[in-house]
């Protein structure tokens, strides 16, 4: 069985990794695509295919992730350090950078220089949610190897495998609200994820359904949400330490940069399952209810869906999109951005 059979929805990242492994890897490679779609876990093995190893620390295995917001030059100086050093056991030695995308500029220009003269015993692994920030000169130095977002077949199939007790509209909605990735199906599966899904549908439905509407508390349960899912990281990553002989001041920076990246990736959800329901109300109006996301709300969305929200409804979903964007470009506000979302939202649809 290929080394990378079980990464099959990734058929080209599968086919030049195992290219990679029987032929001979290049010096350096750059995986890009969506956040949790498998990168990381493929280069894991991909490193201990190189390393002929299945252990899950080898002495030839170089693992850098992001301290903090960013991968510093501190950082990328240690690896160059190691990066000269000699096999221990195997034939090669393998660097794992883990979001890349996340170097700043002195440590991208510290990686060049080792990129365009590596050791000829040393593979990079670079690893990037981004290729944006990702300078053109390191980019024009590796093999790129590129992600993408899984099918809905295939993200149900896991769905079947570890939430059986759900039934078939449950299991198809939370497919399409994971949109892709698999990091956003096992946080969907989690009861706390339930709960917050329930808040933000309310919310959603209070636009058109409540007089008394309130941008700033919408905009309110839409932070807590993700306050909530920061508080969920930063234990999660505390517990993940707890083994570690780490500095006091490394271990908090590690769990703040966990609560911070999981606060801003439910604030993405949240605006990206708000912008699914009000194009629900469309595709339910106009009859296409098998197209909706929300297929174990489809009750609500019929109560809801009318000929004349339909417009309102477009336009509050773009309204949705254009914040998403602004919020992911960037350093907005949250709180506001969502208050003023919330007030043109609930503009496009008076009636």
């Amino acid at each position: 069985m290929s080394t990378f059979a079980r990464f099959s929805e990734q058929a080209e990242p599968a086919r030049l990794l195992e290219a990679a492994v029987s032929e001979g890897p290049a010096h350096a490679y750059l995986f890009h695509g969506p956040a949790g779609v498998g990168k990381r876990e493929t280069a894991i093995v991909f490193a201990r295919a190189l390393l002929g190893t299945q252990r899950d620390f080898h002495p030839d295995l170089y693992q850098l992730d992001a301290l903090g917001e960013m991968i510093r030059i501190d950082a990328i100086r240690e690896l160059r350090r190691d990066l000269h050093m000699r096999p221990f056991e195997a034939d090669r030695r393998v660097y794992l950078v883990f979001s890349a995308h996340l170097m700043n500029e002195d440590a991208s220009d510290a990686l060049l220089k080792d990129l365009e003269e590596p050791p000829p015993y040393a593979v990079i692994v670079l690893v990037a949610d981004d290729l944006g920030p990702i300078p053109e000169t390191i980019r024009s130095r590796c093999q790129l190897v590129p992600f993408r977002r899984l099918s809905e077949k295939s993200i149900r199939e896991l769905v079947d495998a570890r939430a059986p007790q759900l039934s078939d509209d449950e299991k198809t909605s939370l497919a399409r609200m994971a949109g892709g990735r698999l990091d956003r199906m096992e946080r969907l599966l989690d009861s706390a994820a339930i709960e917050r899904r329930e808040a933000l549908i309310d919310q959603a439905r209070a636009v058109y359904t409540s007089p008394e509407f309130d941008p700033a508390e919408a905009a309110g349960v839409l932070i807590a949400n993700a306050s909530a899912r920061g508080v969920e990281a930063r234990d999660l990553e505390e517990a993940r330490m707890a083994g570690l002989d780490l500095p006091a001041r490394e271990a908090d920076q590690r769990a703040k940069r966990a609560a911070r990246g999981a606060e801003r990736e439910e604030l993405l959800a949240e605006l990206e399952e708000l912008a699914a329901w009000y194009r629900d109300l469309v595709a339910v109006a106009v009859g296409a209810e098998g197209a909706a996301i929300h297929l174990d709300k489809l009750d609500l969305l019929r109560e809801d869906a009318r000929r004349d929200r339909i417009a309102g409804a477009e336009g509050a979903a773009e309204a949705i999109r254009e914040t998403w964007r602004r919020l992911e470009e960037f350093n907005l506000a949250p709180q506001l951005a969502l208050e003023a979302l919330f007030v043109q939202v609930a503009r496009e649809l008076a009636i």
